[in-house]
């Protein structure tokens, strides 16, 4: 299996592509091989795996982060469906500071999305049932945890669909603005 790893405008974050070999049945993959990844210069020690269920088209989960020193590493995928995901770099000091960028994620394209600490993560659903997994390198902590407003004027998140409908937990709907959150990482300190 080969690995391709395709970079992206916002620093740090990288698209990875695995090799797929499909036949009358189906389709394998490997989606995770520490060796291969290493190689390939993504050495992160990933030690959870976590998976979400969204029933519905429109459901929108985010912006998330966690302060440091909880900050998460994600390599996140869809097993079924389609999401855009979107991630900001809120990385103070960062080249791509306050900038953001979407990522088609599905079941057909096989995409894995590599986000490093310090950017705010997100996706929407594009179709129903979407099973999204995402391997995490460090714990949750729920005093840590913490996120952006996904409607934030001064970032402009293009989201795909009318954001009058959406599908939100609560506490999704009453995350602050990036220049009034509570953000403590800064670029290459992390």
């Amino acid at each position: 299996m080969s690995l391709k790893i395709i970079p992206t405008k916002l620093k740090d974050v990288k698209i990875v592509e695995t090799d797929v070999f499909g036949d009358n049945r189906g389709f394998f993959t490997e989606t995770w091989t520490r060796d291969k990844f290493e190689a390939a210069g993504i050495t992160t020690d990933f030690n959870q795996d976590n998976q979400s269920l969204s029933a519905e088209p429109g459901v929108l989960r985010g912006m998330h982060y966690q302060m440091a020193p909880y900050a998460q590493t994600k390599l996140v995928r869809v097993v079924t469906g389609v999401v855009e995901d979107v991630l900001v770099d809120i990385r103070k000091g960062s080249p791509t500071y306050g900038q953001w960028e979407g990522y088609i994620l599905s079941e057909f394209n096989h995409r894995q999305l590599f986000v490093p600490k310090g950017f705010a993560h997100g996706f929407i659903t594009l179709t129903p049932n979407v099973n999204f997994c995402y391997k995490v390198a460090g714990v949750y902590a729920p005093d840590a945890d913490r996120g952006i407003a996904f409607d934030d004027p001064d970032i402009g998140i293009q989201w795909p669909m009318p954001t009058t409908h959406l599908i939100m937990s609560e506490k999704d709907t009453k995350h602050p603005q990036l220049k009034d959150a509570e953000n403590n990482f800064v670029y290459g300190e992390i």
